[in-house]
């Protein structure tokens, strides 16, 4: 078995203005001061990475890494949430993530499609320059608007959103191949591919393509009511990255898991502090252990409640406290006696 590495922070949250959050070197020496032995990269972040010069330069990248182990880190993954999210976006959605993209393609959705498309295709250049083995982005959706079947859908619209979006999708696929590199979406609520049933979906059109991958994040398996630890027996052959996010969800008479239009604070499912919420980790990390996960633990902190850098320092050291390091040998091997064919014919009465 193998021992999962962590802790690993991912820096979008945390990432500003401010110093020490306003360079790639100071967050770094930041994160290593809390205990974090990796960072997961947001590619859409300047202040952080020059995605294309990555996907360009071989040397920018070992430049990259070096100043990362200089700090006391490594680079764990790069994230394309946000430009992955535009590679699909409904008409209803469109004024909305405008701000993800550059302005020179914002009102334009075509452009817009093709300039994320197009981020997606550096990523997998860049996470290869960069050693890297797996990436983390988002699916976008076409579908989402209508995930509740009130209007009834018409015959054949989630089948023909789901065609589209693995259309988008499997030229991505197929760059992310050739540079040696698992594409992991987030199963998250607002994606086409927000649970195990839709991923299915999406992986059935793209032919149970190799790269078709998942980031595992039991927060919004929470929200959804969604039974997280069956779904990692299910698929843990596709579970190639984890993000150690809480979440509490508190239906009550007011409310369940639409949350009322409901500030964070008043919904009934939120996303809390890691401890604080209601995310069983003893079971998660152990099924990690037990499926031979050999990527990283990334928090990724979201909580509605507490500071960021304390939910920070209080995750690396849960985090660290949660990672099982697995055995090398059985628990009773002082009782072995030994055995060979003929013992064990012997000991069945089946004799030669």
């Amino acid at each position: 078995m193998k021992t999962i590495k962590g802790p690993a922070i991912f820096l979008a949250q945390f990432a500003s203005d401010e110093a020490p959050f306003n360079s790639f070197a100071s967050i770094c020496r930041w994160a290593a001061d809390l205990g974090f032995k990796g960072v997961q990269v947001p590619s859409w972040d300047s202040r952080l990475i020059d995605l294309r010069l990555a996907a360009e330069s071989l040397d920018y990248c070992d430049e990259l890494n070096g100043v990362a182990a200089e700090q006391g880190v490594q680079i764990t993954e790069l994230s394309t949430h946000l430009q992955g999210q535009l590679v699909a976006v409904h008409p209803a959605y469109d004024e909305a993530f405008d701000g993800f993209a550059p302005p020179e393609v914002r009102g334009n959705p075509k452009a817009r499609a093709n300039w994320a498309a197009d981020q997606l295709l550096l990523a997998a250049k860049a996470s290869r320059n960069l050693g890297l083995s797996a990436h983390a982005t988002f699916s976008g959706a076409l579908a989402w608007p209508y995930i509740y079947p009130w209007p009834q859908r018409p015959a054949g619209l989630i089948e023909t959103a789901f065609d589209e979006l693995a259309k988008r999708w499997r030229p991505i696929l197929d760059a992310f191949d050739n540079a040696g590199v698992d594409l992991c979406y987030e199963i998250h609520p607002g994606e086409d591919l927000h649970d195990g049933a839709s991923f299915e979906m999406f992986l059935d059109r793209v032919e149970q393509h190799p790269r078709c991958n998942i980031l595992f994040d039991p927060s919004h398996f929470v929200l959804q009511s969604i039974d997280y630890l069956a779904f990692m027996d299910i698929y843990r052959d596709r579970i190639k990255m984890v993000h150690v996010k809480d979440a509490e969800f508190n239906p009550n008479g007011r409310m369940g898991a639409y949350g009322g239009y409901q500030s964070w604070v008043e919904r009934a499912g939120r996303f809390r502090s890691l401890g604080d919420g209601q995310v069983d980790f003893k079971g998660i990390f152990a099924k990690l252990a037990a499926m031979d996960f050999d990527g990283w633990a990334v928090l990724e902190w979201e909580c509605c409640l507490k500071h960021p850098e304390v939910g920070a320092r209080e995750g690396a050291a849960f985090i660290g406290d949660h990672i099982i390091q697995v055995t090398d040998r059985a628990f009773d091997d002082f009782a072995d006696a030994g055995s060979d064919e003929a013992m064990n014919r012997k000991m069945l009465g089946i004799g030669g």
